[in-house]
């Protein structure tokens, strides 16, 4: 298994003979804007008013869109938000990506949204699992906030020959994803972890709290953090959740990537 971090929580997945590619946010730099052009409709406020103001992504992609795109298999995206998928003003979305792929997504809802995209071959990812050859990709719960739920999310299992993978996907730590590690008990989890936050839903995703809870009832697994320092409502960077795991004497249990890295296991 070969996982490569591309950028916030877009990853590249060898997995089984096939490549996946995870939430394809390939905008440029700053390509997306900021929190404060988007209209009234769109109810996603920071709670520091200062990051309004912030465009996104923070960062470029560590290689070209080509390379990228070069041999996927198959496209996963756990929920369509703007930091997971290139979304237009028209509400298509994937305008960069292959639309003869495959695409994996959580439901239907998401799935007629990646139609009237144009893209050929929209499956919805089950809870009972999906058969890819010899490989087993299973959608798992996942909760998109503390407050309120920011939509809908999910997260996903991959089983066949090799480790056991977990993405978490965008989530926080709740009993759904404690059941998600007893349940499928992953050899390799992926974690999103910024802590980012928004008015009304609070905070989105992972902290390191719930980076901690995950170490705690997986000690055997490898942990990959991702989902980091590309958007602006985050509370967290890869060097202040480093510094508070090591805090904690944590920091040896996982692993923080950078843009364009690759893991092996």
């Amino acid at each position: 298994m070969q996982i490569r971090q591309i950028r916030n929580a877009t990853i590249k997945i060898h997995y089984g003979g096939k490549i996946f590619l995870v939430d394809p946010w390939l905008a440029p730099k700053d390509g997306f804007g900021c929190f404060a052009r988007l209209p009234e409709s769109i109810p996603f406020k920071t709670p520091d008013s200062q990051k309004t103001f912030i465009s996104m992504p923070i960062c470029p992609l560590p290689t070209t869109v080509d390379e990228i795109l070069a041999d996927v298999d198959y496209y996963i995206v756990t929920h369509i938000h703007p930091d997971h998928i290139d979304m237009e003003m028209d509400g298509t979305v994937g305008n960069m990506l292959n639309k003869e792929t495959p695409v994996l997504v959580q439901n239907d809802e998401d799935a007629q949204v990646f139609v009237r995209s144009g893209f050929k071959d929209v499956r919805i990812l089950p809870q009972s699992g999906l058969s890819i050859g010899e490989i087993t990709v299973t959608n798992v719960p996942a909760r998109h906030g503390v407050t309120i739920p920011c939509g809908s999310a999910m997260g996903f299992m991959m089983e066949g020959e090799e480790k056991t993978l977990y993405l978490a996907g965008d989530t926080v730590w709740y009993e759904q994803v404690e059941e998600n590690l007893r349940r499928f008990q992953p050899d390799v989890i992926i974690l999103n972890a910024c802590a980012a936050e928004l008015v009304d839903f609070g905070r989105l995703i992972m902290d390191a709290e719930d980076v901690a809870q995950v170490i705690a009832h997986a000690p055997e697994a490898d942990i990959i953090i991702s989902h980091m320092d590309n958007v602006a409502h985050a509370s967290l960077s890869r060097t202040s959740l480093s510094e508070q795991l090591e805090l904690q004497n944590l920091l040896s249990r996982v692993k923080v990537p950078a843009d364009g890295e690759t893991l092996s296991f």
